[in-house]
């Protein structure tokens, strides 16, 4: 038979099993489409395109989602890949599966200058999508998941970044949505390419202790079951070692190695009804010792995204440790599948509130609070509402509010309404007063103290909640309530800043240049800007920085060149035969700490490959629309092909000067063998040294070798050679080099 026509079939008997009431005729005949579509594609493992979509389209039918989503699956990448059209799709399979296929074609068509924006472009198109047709992240999600599954056809460096990706952003949507069973295998199949080794081991490790393991697993679960049977109670009892990437963080964040961590096993308990699975929580606590402070009951008191179950965390008669979580089947379901078999498009659930507008109120709010903050901040407070640990507390009237961990009483009146945050005096926790700073627990009853004559919110407010929610309101109470107050404060703010960067701010006032800028800065108007500034929405270092940009490529800079000078003589192996060139003496003072031959005052940026610092030979390149990029000399990117007249022609002569950076970033790369402490000793003789460490990491290699690498600030090269030397002195250590290429 066919493999193709195989497959199809396979999916079709998913099909009937998980939805009976599906339109197979009309997923038969997208299958038909898809297939001609895509003839003559092929992708990175050499098998005919269509066996993706159909993979992708098995997923969906896994989630138990309807026909229309399977169609979708099935035709996701004929907008993008193929001659298809909106149009094309709408009139064949209807408007409802157009929209689906192209919600999931736009999430992947963007291309932005910074990494940032790209982020915050692709989030906010993934929150819009779940916003109108939660469907269509569904479909991506399935998407991602196939494409993790076959992820060892491409690149390696395309392989770190679909896993960092999907870590970052498709893991957590998937938590979010419930959809545990498909979370565990993205952060799984992610940590494979991430950090292969130590997935590895923690493989082989769990594969050497496979028959401990299930001897212990089946001891407990005999134990459980039997107790059931003999208190009356209809019940299945299982237990599973927990997935690798959950026993990797473990390891990480609490610094264990595989040997020190116990709680290795989780046992569920599916039972009929929620009073049964109270009775079970009683038999489990009285047959195995329960761990203080470890329960949770999320039935209570459920998750946002509608997860339901008893945990309990008790130590068996061999002393180990392990999680055990009651729950109903309807419950047990919700959390292996989430949103995905729940939703507003399917009828008859017992559970009418799952799929309601109440299940995406946090992607609602999370749409309101991406107005008036610019990439980077939205990005960095948007990870934390979405992704962060949360913490349940209760209103006076037992209502629950569930808020990102830290969370303290500004954040909960903003949770109730912009009007109880704005009106806010005092706030109490469990019946006392307590300062508005004070962190909020799990289960804490809280209760906020209003008072119609309140001036509003504090500008330190800003900085001392939590939530992103909470941050945008208040910064829309100052923009409504105080402009001309924002306008004022912004405006001192900004020009002291254009001061500082020696900018003129008639220069950028200028009838000239204002439209330029306002455009760069995205705003309407000065005074918008001042008021943005004002009110939080934009930094004035920010502002500047991109006010000088602006102004620099519009070449409008005063004093901006570099005055001409007897030149210097330095030989640059990346240069045609070792070739001398000549580098105009630079003035004094840079902001950067280098200056340009014949570019006057440019962007500069250093490499990240390199990562040059002063008293390095170095070499610039002109890039396309971010200035001057600033290599070492022996950075292999520096290395060009002399005869390719248009590569040669963007290279440039630089050189160091005094400049306003205090410090360079740099990285060091050190190897030894590998022993306990090598990495405490690294970090002590850096701060012995007063260096300030941006990042260290280490690996073990198969031959037992350690490879440290150190991200770190330093001033130039002197001090970078004295680091280097003292690293070097460290027991064991053989080698310690720059970071280059």
């Amino acid at each position: 038979m066919d493999p193709i026509l195989d497959q199809f079939e396979s999916l079709m008997e998913k099909v009937r099993k998980n939805n009976r009431g599906a339109d197979l005729e009309r997923i038969r005949e997208a299958f038909r489409y898809a297939d001609a579509q895509h003839a003559g594609q092929v992708r990175k493992s050499g098998e005919p395109y269509i066996t993706h979509p159909l993979h992708v389209a098995a997923i969906v039918a896994e989630l138990e989602m309807d026909s229309d989503s399977i169609i979708a699956a099935l035709l996701h990448d004929c907008i993008e890949d193929t001659g298809s059209t909106h149009e094309d799709i709408a009139k064949l399979f209807g408007e409802t599966v157009a929209a689906l296929v192209e919600g999931v074609t736009k999430l992947t068509r963007v291309q932005y200058v910074t990494k940032e924006e790209e982020q915050m472009e692709n989030l906010r198109k993934m929150l819009m999508a779940m916003a109108q047709d939660v469907r269509v992240i569904l479909i991506k999600i399935c998407d991602r998941l196939h494409n993790m599954r076959t992820l060892q056809f491409q690149p390696p460096r395309k392989q770190r970044e679909k896993s960092l990706e999907t870590m970052e952003i498709y893991a957590p949507i998937a938590h979010r949505l419930g959809m545990q069973r498909v979370k565990w295998e993205l952060e799984d199949l992610a940590l494979q390419y991430l950090d292969p080794i130590g997935y590895k081991e923690i493989e082989q490790d769990l594969a050497a202790k496979s028959s401990a393991h299930e001897k212990f697993m089946v001891s407990v679960q005999t134990r459980i079951n039997d107790r059931l049977v003999a208190e009356g109670i209809s019940a299945t009892a299982y237990g599973r070692v927990k997935h690798i990437y959950s026993i990797y963080r473990k390891m990480y964040t609490q610094n264990k190695t595989m040997d020190e961590i116990f709680d290795l096993y989780a046992f569920r308990v599916i039972v009929d009804n929620i009073p049964d699975c109270y009775n079970v929580l009683g038999c489990i606590h009285d047959l195995f010792k329960p761990v203080l402070g470890r329960f949770k009951d999320y039935i209570g008191t459920p998750k946002p995204n509608g997860y339901q179950s008893l945990h309990t965390t008790v130590i068996g008669r061999e002393g180990i440790p392990f999680e055990v979580q009651i729950r109903t089947q309807e419950m047990h379901h919700t959390a292996e599948y989430g949103i995905a078999a729940h939703w507003k498009y399917k009828q008859g659930l017992s559970n009418g509130s799952l799929g309601s507008e109440e299940t995406f109120e946090w992607v609602r709010k999370l749409l309101e609070s991406q107005q008036d903050t610019d990439a980077e901040e939205f990005v960095r407070s948007l990870k934390v509402d979405l992704f962060a640990d949360e913490v349940f507390v209760f209103t006076p009237q037992g209502d629950v509010k569930s808020l990102p961990a830290g969370a303290n009483p500004i954040d909960f009146a903003y949770s109730i309404h912009s009007a109880v945050g704005n009106k806010m005096t005092g706030a109490k926790i469990n019946g006392r007063i307590v300062p508005f700073d004070t962190p909020l627990q799990n289960g804490d009853i809280v209760e906020i103290i209003t008072a119609k004559n309140a001036h509003g919110p504090s500008r330190d407010w800003i900085k001392l909640c939590k939530s992103n929610e909470a941050r945008n309101k208040i910064r829309q109470w100052f923009k409504k309530e105080r402009r001309e107050e924002n306008i004022a404060t912004g405006k001192v703010m900004l020009e002291n800043e254009l001061r500082r960067l020696g900018i003129p701010v008639t220069e950028a006032m200028s009838e000239e240049n204002l439209p330029h800028i306002l455009k760069k800065v995205g705003s309407g108007s000065w005074d918008d800007l001042c008021a943005a500034i004002g009110y939080g929405g934009m930094t004035a270092v920010k502002a500047g920085a991109r006010i000088k940009d602006e102004l620099a490529r519009l070449g409008k800079l005063q004093g901006g060149k570099v005055p001409a000078a007897a030149p210097q003589s330095v030989i640059y192996p990346g240069m045609a035969g070792g070739a001398q060139q000549s580098i105009p003496k630079a003035p004094k003072h840079t902001e950067s700490g280098i200056v340009v031959e014949g570019l006057g005052n440019c962007m500069v940026k250093f490499a990240k490959c390199c990562t040059p610092i002063p008293g390095d030979p170095v070499i610039g390149f002109i890039t396309r629309g971010y200035g001057v990029s600033v290599h070492r000399a022996d950075c292999p990117n520096a290395q060009f092909d002399h005869t390719d007249a248009q590569v040669a022609g963007r290279w440039v002569n630089v050189a160091w000067v005094e400049g306003d950076l205090e410090s360079y970033h740099t990285a060091l790369e050190l190897s030894a063998p590998d022993r306990d402490g090598l990495a405490l000793d690294v970090a002590t003789v850096l701060s012995t040294l007063k260096v300030k460490v941006s990042g260290l990491s280490a690996r073990r290699l198969e031959d037992s070798t350690a490879l440290v690498v150190v991200e770190l600030e330093v001033k130039d090269k002197a001090q970078l050679t004295q680091v280097t030397n003292k690293l070097s002195q460290i027991h064991g250590v053989s080698t310690v080099k720059r970071v280059t290429g």
